[in-house]
């Protein structure tokens, strides 16, 4: 069991960190408003610490990005480098822009050429960044119940090892992971989360997720 440093307190932190700490694990959260966090200390139980964002990203072996897009890369830029250095990072962001949507189309303040997850690992190189958990929804992150069927969860990341590491999060979490390759990737992960967020924003209807269906090589053949 590891401990885990989420960075976050808003619904996707305190989601994940659930996650975590119902697979044994130990979760602290890290944040500005400790107070925010007492009601889910509380029903979390005694795996489940709070503290600064300084304190949470020592604490854990493994790391979250569970915060605004657009504070994200500030943010790691505040933190000791030496408590990030060779540590795997989640990056749950998204870099949606405060623009209102537009017919239920998020903006998003990067263009196709960068990421943010790039930017994040630009900021903090000696981390090892693994876009997770960006394309679907706070409720459906943990265990979706899609009558058996596991979601996809699109992974992606420079260090074969950190992806390694976050597949098997994912898979606990009833997810099946697809790895897209190097951080490049996340420049298309990041926004599948506009996709997703369109029959919401139209139709008030968020219980759907992607799911990458694969023929298999024999059928290609045939």
């Amino acid at each position: 069991m590891k401990n885990i440093g989420i960075l976050g307190s808003g619904i996707v932190a305190t989601t994940l960190g659930d996650g975590f700490i119902k697979q044994g694990h130990a979760v602290m959260l890290g944040t500005t408003h400790p107070g925010k966090l007492a009601e889910w200390q509380a029903k979390a139980g005694p795996d489940a610490r709070v503290g600064s964002m300084q304190e949470a990203a020592a604490f854990g072996e493994l790391l979250v990005l569970a915060v605004k897009g657009n504070v994200a890369v500030h943010l790691l830029r505040t933190l000791d480098a030496q408590a990030l250095a060779g540590k795997t990072i989640i990056d749950a962001t998204n870099p949606i822009s405060d623009t209102p949507p537009e017919n239920g189309v998020l903006h998003f303040f990067t263009n196709f050429d960068e990421s943010l997850m790039e930017e994040c690992q630009a900021a903090v190189p000696g981390a090892h960044f693994v876009k997770a958990f960006s394309c679907v929804g706070a409720g459906l992150m943990v265990q979706p119940d899609f009558g058996g069927v596991q979601p996809s969860m699109f992974i992606c990341g420079n260090a074969a090892a950190a992806k390694a590491e976050v597949a098997e999060v994912v898979r606990a979490f009833g997810h099946e992971p697809e790895d897209m390759g190097g951080a490049e990737a996340a420049r298309a992960i990041e926004p599948l989360c506009i996709l997703w967020c369109i029959p919401g924003f139209r139709s008030n209807e968020w219980a759907h997720a992607f799911k990458m269906l694969k023929k298999s090589t024999l059928e290609f053949a045939a």
